[in-house]
């Protein structure tokens, strides 16, 4: 059985693979783009932290605020 994590992997590879065009860009975007899947997939478990996520992309530091 499939858990959610990797079909939202396979979701977003198959997106790209549909708009085939053959290059090494178009195979870099469809790992992004299954990487992407596979992060919506788990902040929808739940097993993300947005607000910490947040905090650490915002470039704040524990001790800076």
């Amino acid at each position: 059985m499939m858990s959610s994590r990797q079909f939202g992997f396979l979701v977003g590879f198959l997106v790209i693979w549909l708009l085939w065009a053959a290059s090494f860009w178009v195979t870099v975007a469809a790992v992004v783009a299954g990487l992407i899947g596979y992060f919506v997939a788990r902040a929808l478990e739940g097993e993300v932290d947005l607000a910490e996520l947040a905090d650490r992309l915002g470039g704040r530091r524990a001790g800076n605020r």
